[in-house]
């Protein structure tokens, strides 16, 4: 086998984020155990594109001895992934067993915090009065089904969106949010998403939101795990 330009994946420094397996097209790379591994050397082009969103430096491009990439054979991969739900490492099938409190004398009802309409990305216009110095609360639209107190920890006082990176058109989404950003004068953008790797993409959409907007606007991310707690 000749040396050529390869992922290196270093183990010890991987958190298992999956925002590599999201940003490789060609599909070398899977979350296994919590660390990314290389599915097949000859899915890998070498060119790094899943290097770029890596929060540890878990990933680098080395020159060693390796398989030659294949594009035919991985054309054919990133086929197959696309007809199976496995393509997604969140897609796994889980049952949380849930422990309820029946107490029929306290009951409580929590009001809504929505204070916008439509909320889905596709559906919102650019401009809005309800956009002028708004909080921006973008949510993945599993959120708040696993979030029991999205409403009062999250939405209360900020202005929803809602998508879904993995099954709607990101460019899409990444030109209605811009227009959004450039339009209106926000005051700040959260991200509400899934722990599942598929879920990262949507903090991709809003960098690259916020860099064809030209705009300098921190954003805050908040993860929810599939069995409902929040890690900030």
């Amino acid at each position: 086998m000749k040396k050529r330009p390869i992922i290196k994946i270093n183990e010890e420094e991987c958190n298992g984020c999956g925002n590599c397996v999201v940003d490789c097209e060609e599909g070398a790379l899977k979350i296994v155990d919590g660390k990314a591994k290389l599915v097949n050397e000859v899915f890998c082009d070498g060119l790094g594109d899943c290097i770029g969103n890596c929060p540890t430096g878990a990933l680098t491009i080395e020159k060693r001895a390796a398989k030659e990439f294949d594009p035919e054979a991985t054309e054919e991969h990133v086929k197959k992934m696309k007809e199976s739900s496995c393509s997604c490492p969140g897609s796994k099938i889980k049952v949380m067993n849930k422990e309820t409190e029946e107490n029929q004398d306290n009951e409580v009802t929590v009001k809504s915090q929505l204070q916008n309409w439509p909320i889905q990305i596709h559906l919102l216009p650019s401009e809005a009065p309800y956009f002028e110095n708004a909080n921006l609360l973008v949510t993945a639209d599993c959120v708040p089904a696993a979030y029991g107190d999205y409403h009062q920890q999250l939405l209360k006082d900020k202005i929803a969106v809602m998508g879904c990176p993995k099954l709607d058109n990101a460019s899409s989404y990444v030109n209605k949010l811009s227009a959004i950003i450039a339009n209106n004068n926000l005051n700040s953008i959260t991200i509400a998403r899934m722990e599942v790797p598929c879920c990262s993409g949507l903090v991709k959409i809003v960098k690259e939101a916020l860099v064809e907007a030209e705009s300098n606007l921190n954003i805050e991310v908040v993860t929810i795990g599939v069995n409902g707690e929040l890690n900030k």
